[in-house]
């Protein structure tokens, strides 16, 4: 049980802790978490920049080999649960669970009283297995989804792999641009990131995921400072790739941060740079391990 953005290190442990339980007492391992994120319902206003969204948690959990998960609706009613009618009746009662295993900072429940150690102590009552997974260390210091948000920020790309466990990514559908990228011989997939995305803006070697299909390339995001300063977007130029992807879904894996964004004073120097960007992303990810994030398909 858990928020699980971005399926880290530390969520890991605990799913295959999970996933170990279920394996003994011969049942399902499921992944019990909640949407909208708790920090949003509490503080709607606030931006939130999330690692993985909804769907996109659900398909990382499910590259994990769990059986499934249940997704609880985070509302009034909710927050209002206390912990202990949220263990009587949702976890033994609705759900049955035989075991359950959770990070050592989680909490639920009215007020944030629930916590692992309550669990523990519930468990001879109702018969259940509990397993607290203390913290996962790397880099001198514990993973979490907040510490992955903030590498991302700064542009640290290997920090944030190393504690994901796989390459950070954002996903989604090819839209139409304004064909720039055609016209100065770079054709770019344009994807509309959240609104709230933390990712620092600039120039990244990525991998690209189309199904089953993996590309490398190229890709920017940000405001585009030499044309028009909008809102960020997500630009990808796909090398040795002929055809067209609007309306696609892909996935983009960040493997590592080439520059920030530049303004050019005009298009020769433009191109020149991309030109360099291209042959450094291609050295990098020659380098770099074939690893892409284990996800199930988008149906």
């Amino acid at each position: 049980m858990g928020n699980f953005d971005g399926v880290h290190l530390g969520h890991r442990v605990v799913i295959a802790a999970a996933m170990e339980m279920a394996r003994k007492a011969g049942k399902p391992a499921l992944a019990v978490t909640f949407e909208p994120h708790p920090r949003h319902f509490f503080s709607p206003n606030t931006p939130q920049f999330r690692l993985s969204s909804e769907t996109d948690k659900l398909r990382l959990l499910a590259g994990m080999g769990l059986d499934g998960a249940v997704i609880m609706t985070f509302d009034a009613k909710r927050a209002g649960t206390s912990a202990q009618d949220f263990i009587n009746h949702e976890l033994n009662g609705r759900l049955g669970i035989s075991g359950i295993a959770v990070g050592y900072d989680f909490h639920f429940g009215k007020g944030r009283m629930g916590s692992p150690s309550l669990l523990a102590s519930e468990a001879p009552r109702l018969g259940m297995e509990v397993h607290i997974q203390p913290h996962v260390d790397i880099l001198d210091r514990p993973v979490s989804s907040s510490a992955i948000r903030m590498a991302l920020a700064e542009g640290q790309v290997p920090d944030a792999t190393a504690m994901l466990g796989a390459p950070w990514f954002a996903s989604g559908q090819v839209i139409h641009g304004e064909k720039r990228g055609r016209d100065l011989g770079f054709p770019t997939a344009n994807i509309r990131l959240d609104p709230h995305c933390g990712l620092k803006h600039g120039i990244y070697a990525v991998r690209v995921g189309r199904g089953s299909d993996r590309f490398e390339g190229v890709a920017s995001f940000g405001r585009r400072p030499t044309f028009d300063n909008g809102a960020p977007l997500l630009e990808v130029f796909v090398f040795d790739f002929e055809g067209d992807l609007y309306g696609q879904h892909l996935d983009v894996a960040f493997i590592a941060f080439l520059r920030e964004e530049l303004k050019f004073d005009g298009i020769e120097p433009l191109i020149a740079q991309m030109n360099d960007d291209s042959a450094k992303a291609k050295v990098l990810l020659s380098a770099a391990p074939d690893a892409f994030p284990k996800l199930a398909a988008i149906d």
